[in-house]
């Protein structure tokens, strides 16, 4: 397995200095006050984690792991409270995708890779309930996740705040929406909620939203896989910005 911490001591350390794990393995039985002190830290950061027996642990490693494995996010996330304005610092107009609730690794891959194309400056997911970044999760990018910055949020609902109060337009994607991608203006900064194919956005994320978008449809199938969705709108933003015709 790629990029793993073992240990209770280094994984403990590795939460306190940032860098959040995608999952966690934990011995079951595990005692101790220094265990205590690093489950209490996972479960703050609602960190996802698993109880397992020694068996499964011994095979990820044979090394000392203290009944703790780790597996490390293979990117370095960002803040979003820097990117909003290092966007406008380079003259450019912020873009931001929202992913809510997105879960399966190869369709986060594709969005991140169409988000990259399109220029956008950031993607924002959730600490809980997200796609981890692990190794088909770059490959289906096309490397683009080691290339565009990742946000792992631990409020969607204060991330989307925090950037209408940034100035940013934040439009969610609804396949029940009467107002279609084509009829919305994005030449201003704009970031794009999606949801999963199963659960959609949700209604939470919905009602904090400026504005709800659809893309028209006109075969018989229910709706379209969220990252092709994802680029269908990404680049409706693009042709309105850069290629709009009087």
């Amino acid at each position: 397995m790629e990029n793993i911490i073992f240990g209770i001591r280094p994984v403990m350390e590795a939460i306190e200095e940032g860098k959040v794990p995608e999952k966690i393995w934990i011995q079951k039985g595990l005692i101790g006050n220094t265990f205590q002190q690093l489950f209490q830290l996972i479960r703050q950061k609602q960190i996802p984690f698993q109880m397992v027996p020694a068996e499964k642990l011994n095979k990820i490693t044979r090394k000392n792991h203290q009944g703790v494995i780790a597996q490390a996010s293979l990117i370095e996330y960002q803040k979003l409270e820097t990117l909003i304005p290092a966007a406008f610092e380079k003259g450019e107009t912020p873009l931001f995708i929202i992913l809510d609730r997105i879960t399966d690794i190869r369709n986060f891959g594709a969005i991140a890779r169409s988000a990259e194309c399109a220029g956008a400056h950031g993607i924002v997911v959730g600490e809980k309930g997200s796609a981890p970044i692990n190794a088909d999760a770059l490959k289906t990018s096309a490397g683009s996740l080691s290339r565009i910055p990742v946000c792992k949020e631990r409020d969607i609902l204060e991330s989307i705040a925090f950037l209408k109060e940034s100035g940013v337009h934040v439009t969610a994607m609804d396949e029940k929406a009467p107002k279609t991608i084509y009829q919305e203006a994005y030449q201003g900064p704009v970031a794009l909620v999606m949801g999963s194919e199963d659960k959609g956005i949700s209604k939470a994320c919905i009602a904090m939203a400026d504005s709800t978008v659809s893309i028209p449809q006109k075969g018989k199938t229910a709706s379209l896989n969220v990252s092709v969705a994802t680029g269908i709108a990404l680049f409706e933003i693009i042709r309105q910005r850069d290629y709009q015709t009087s």
